[in-house]
């Protein structure tokens, strides 16, 4: 079996998954980018001491190990700048939804688009995965024009699925499906 804890991207970019010896750094840039990740993301106003992070990537580690999910860093010239998930993992249907962020400083350099290009075509290979979905407020620009840069077509809106900042935000939800044996 193909080991899935690093995945290269390019000479400076990989995806590599998320282990105990990263959650220092990792909790650093959450921590840096905490009040702009709180815009678009539930998550982050939870993040406490390092022992919280610990202990979230310790969960992260069994799911991605269990194949329930998938977890992962995003590794720029050996700096972590992001992370980038299979937040959960339908293994009959071969269907992952996709989760994503990244510290604002390495904004608009390509980077997401290329791990999400390597991150796809890893698991699509393997036979893992063939429907990639994600799912993103109506609001969130960056994370719809990810999508669609990416091959992704919007399959609708879920309305009001989506509860941020004390309001129920409406949803775009796309998918691409690279069949393997099609490609």
């Amino acid at each position: 079996m193909i080991q899935d804890d690093h995945i290269p991207v390019s000479d400076s970019l990989a995806l590599c998954a998320i282990n105990e010896q990263d959650v220092p750094e990792l909790h650093q840039l959450v921590l840096k980018n905490k009040a702009w990740l709180q815009q678009f993301l539930d998550w982050p106003q939870y993040v406490g001491s390092e022992d919280d992070s610990l202990k979230n990537a310790q969960s992260n580690i069994m799911l991605h190990q269990r194949g329930y999910a998938k977890m992962f860093l995003l590794k720029f010239q050996g700096r972590i700048v992001g992370v980038l998930s299979f937040n959960s993992v339908e293994p009959t249907n071969k269907t992952a939804y996709i989760g994503y962020w990244l510290d604002e400083d390495h904004q608009r350099q390509g980077l997401l688009s290329q791990a999400l290009q390597a991150f796809m075509a890893f698991y699509a290979a393997r036979g893992d995965v063939r429907r990639f979905v994600i799912k993103c407020r109506v609001d969130n620009a960056a994370s719809n024009a990810v999508a669609l840069r990416n091959g992704f077509t919007r399959e609708g809106c879920l309305k009001e699925a989506e509860y941020l900042n004390g309001r129920y935000d409406d949803q775009n939800i796309y998918a691409r499906i690279i069949d393997s044996a099609s490609e």
